[in-house]
């Protein structure tokens, strides 16, 4: 909820952005240490040779409870004075994966752009109308593995999409650590989003 939280909305409203944390339920972790390793292994496990796949987790619960802030940040958009025209959703790990949910599978929720960072890289279908993707992990995560496949989904869907694969930083590297040229990718989303006019104020008529 820090790393990848409250402290990433704030280095987002430095910037005169309009930033929400979503706090979501979790999938239940195994009573003992032993099931909890073994859940891991198992959902955490590269594809084999015959391509077989860990399982998928059910988000129900989380898409849920998305929506449920999104609708919440539409309902008092004038008192917070947002523009959801120009609603984002950005996540990590995890939250990268359920950022993707979201965009995937929800009927209620219309994402202006999305922002998975060092999520799952496997392909994807990608809707018609998907909303510009800003997509960053290292070469050194674990959820890497080589994969390309969101970003060649995303681009022969002709949606615009940015990816960046830096050379070091691991898994959870939030806003940065110290020697990584991961420390980069926000200022670069940043720009990203200033380039795209996401940070571009609606004209008064």
């Amino acid at each position: 909820m820090n790393n990848e939280g409250w402290k990433v909305a704030r280095a987002l409203a430095d910037r005169g952005i309009a930033a929400f944390v979503l706090k979501y339920r979790l999938i239940p972790t195994p009573g003992s240490l032993e099931d909890f390793k073994a859940g891991m292994s198992r959902n955490f496990a590269p594809a084999n040779a015959s391509g077989n796949k860990p399982p998928s987790w059910d988000l129900t619960n989380q898409l849920e409870d998305a929506e449920a802030a999104y609708a919440l940040i539409v309902k008092r958009a004038d008192e917070w004075h947002v523009d959801t025209q120009r609603l984002g959703m950005i996540g990590f790990s995890v939250g990268a994966g359920l950022t993707m949910h979201c965009t995937l599978h929800s009927k209620t929720m219309k994402l202006a752009f999305i922002g998975p960072i060092y999520g799952g890289m496997g392909a994807v279908e990608v809707p018609k109308d998907a909303p510009p993707l800003f997509a960053a992990i290292a070469s050194d995560d674990f959820l890497f593995r080589e994969e390309f496949g969101l970003i060649k989904s995303w681009y022969e869907a002709h949606r615009p999409v940015e990816f960046h694969l830096y050379q070091n930083g691991g898994h959870g590297f939030g806003l940065g650590y110290p020697d990584r040229t991961s420390n980069g990718w926000f200022g670069t989303f940043v720009l990203w989003l200033e380039v795209n006019k996401f940070l571009v104020a609606k004209t008064a008529k």
